[in-house]
Order: C-alpha cells, then sequence, then structure tokens
C-alpha cells in the first residue's frame, strides 16, 4: 500500500520520457514546415538540447532504479522476449538516433533530404518507446495494471506534456507556429484524462481478492487524483488563456505551465504504480 512514491525513479523516467517524445514529435514537425528558413531550423535546434537532457535525466533515473548502472546492460540481455528488454532497447534507440540527428543538425553536417527522413524515423522511435513502456506493464497477475487504461494513460501524458513542452522550446527560440492546433491536442488528451479516472476508479472497485480490495491500496486515490487534474489544468492554462486572448505566451507562461502539467503527471504516475497488486490465476471482478 502507499502511494507509489517508492517508486520515483521510474516515475521519472516514464514521465521524462513520454514528455521528450511528444517534444520531439511537435517541434519536429515546426522544424520540418521551416525549410524555407534555415536560421529558424537552427534556432529550433538549439533549443531542442533541453529534450535530450531531459531524457539523460530520466535514463539516469532509471539505472537508479537498477540500484546499479551496471545492471542496465543486463536488462538488454532479452530483447525481443522481454517486455523490459524491449523498453530499454528502444528507449535507446530513440536517445540514440534522436541525438545523434540533434547534434549533427547542431553542427550542420546533415543534408537536408537525409535530416528530414532521420528526423522523422526518430519521431517514430519516441512513439514506438512509449508504446513499449506500456507493455512493460500488461501483466496478468497485475490486474490493477493490466489494462487498456495503462495505455491510455501512458499516451495522454504524450500528448498533454508533449506539446507544451514544445510551445516552451520554440518560444526560446523566437519561432512562430499555430500554436492553437497543438494547444487543442493538449486539452482533447485532458478531457479524455478525466474519462480514463473516472472509468479507472469504478473498475477499481470490482477488482479485489479474499484479502484485499484495490481501492484500499491507495486510500487519497481519489483526492490525489483531482489534485493532479487541478495542476494538469492550470498547467495548460497557462498556454491556453494567451492563445484565446489572441496573445503570444510568454516564456515564463510556458514554464510554468510544463511544471505544473508535469507535476500532475507524477502524481498521477506515483498513483500508478501504488496501485501494484499482485494476484494468482483467479480475479474477482
Amino acid at each position: 500500500m502507499g502511494n507509489g512514491w517508492h517508486e520515483w525513479p521510474l516515475v521519472l523516467f516514464t514521465v521524462l520520457g513520454q514528455c521528450v517524445a511528444g517534444g520531439l514529435i511537435v517541434s519536429g514537425i515546426v522544424w520540418m514546415n521551416a525549410n524555407d528558413d534555415r536560421i529558424g531550423q537552427v534556432r529550433i535546434v538549439r533549443s531542442q538540447v533541453l529534450l535530450w537532457v531531459l531524457m539523460g535525466i530520466g535514463f539516469i533515473a532509471s539505472m537508479m532504479h537498477l540500484g546499479s548502472p551496471l545492471r542496465a546492460f543486463n536488462s538488454l540481455n532479452r530483447v525481443g522476449a522481454s517486455a523490459l528488454s524491449n523498453e530499454i532497447a528502444t528507449g535507446s534507440l530513440f536517445f540514440a538516433v534522436g541525438g545523434f540527428w540533434w547534434l549533427v543538425s547542431w553542427l550542420g553536417k546533415m543534408p537536408a533530404a537525409l535530416s528530414r527522413i532521420w528526423l522523422a524515423i526518430s519521431m517514430l522511435l519516441g512513439v514506438l518507446f512509449v508504446w513499449t513502456m506500456t507493455r512493460v506493464y500488461q501483466i496478468d497477475t497485475v490486474p490493477t495494471w493490466n489494462n487498456i487504461y495503462t495505455t491510455a494513460a501512458f499516451f495522454l501524458t504524450m500528448l498533454m506534456c508533449g506539446p507544451l513542452l514544445a510551445a516552451l522550446l520554440l518560444r526560446l527560440a523566437g519561432i512562430r507556429f499555430r500554436a492553437s492546433r497543438f494547444a487543442a491536442i493538449s486539452i482533447a488528451a485532458f478531457i479524455v484524462s478525466i474519462a480514463v479516472v473516472m472509468l479507472q476508479s469504478q473498475q477499481l472497485g470490482e477488482i479485489h481478492t479474499s484479502v484485499q480490495q484495490a481501492v484500499a491500496l491507495v486510500p487519497d486515490y481519489a483526492t490525489l487524483q483531482v489534485v493532479r487534474l487541478l495542476l494538469v489544468a492550470l498547467g495548460l492554462g497557462c498556454w491556453l488563456c494567451p492563445l484565446v486572448m489572441r496573445k503570444q505566451p510568454q516564456a515564463l507562461s510556458l514554464l510554468s505551465g510544463i511544471v505544473l502539467v508535469a507535476a500532475g503527471e507524477v502524481i498521477g504516475r506515483g498513483l500508478f504504480y501504488g496501485l501494484h497488486m499482485t494476484v494468482g490465476v483467479a480475479v474477482s471482478g
């Protein structure tokens, strides 16, 4: 029982990984659309350094979860057969391929045509990375994780945090883009997140064994979910309000927004790990 905070390395790894994947996709799309603005593309690439710093922090956190950095190599022993190995492999590939594109683009050494293809592959690897994350938790003996809500939650984090993080990077780069379209994606993801919380809460009440109730795993589940959703709403509001008033969001407002949204998702991910419940072959519900 608890709120899952003991798994904080995994909380950081998953949330940051999903934020970075979404941020690269959105900023990458803007970079591709700016093919006539070479200076603008350079500015975007330079601002993306934050993505790879965050990804590095996420991987450091994941290695701390293993107890020793040297054990990280052992996690790759069963690529193709183990969901955990697949997650680490795709995450490392995403980090390496995307990071290489960023570095070579920063140096201006990659041909334009190849750069677009390389970036597109990096973006696809980001989606694959998030997908393999979800597969790690599809465990038959953990009914509180083994459901569609886990997959939905992970991708919704990417859709809520990614565009907002990209908006911050693009603002720092001085690039104007059609932010309302990407903001709409984040708002839609937030609405779906509310629905997911409601549906999952109902399902938790139906999962139990002879000795344990799923709803008892995190006593403050409802309260913390409300806090989480409020933080996300406030964070998205820092981005949405200036857009509604037809103003350019300031960097400080966007920074506050991403911090609030990320904090909300960290709370949500902590609740997710707190819901770990191992059962036998039979599950009542």
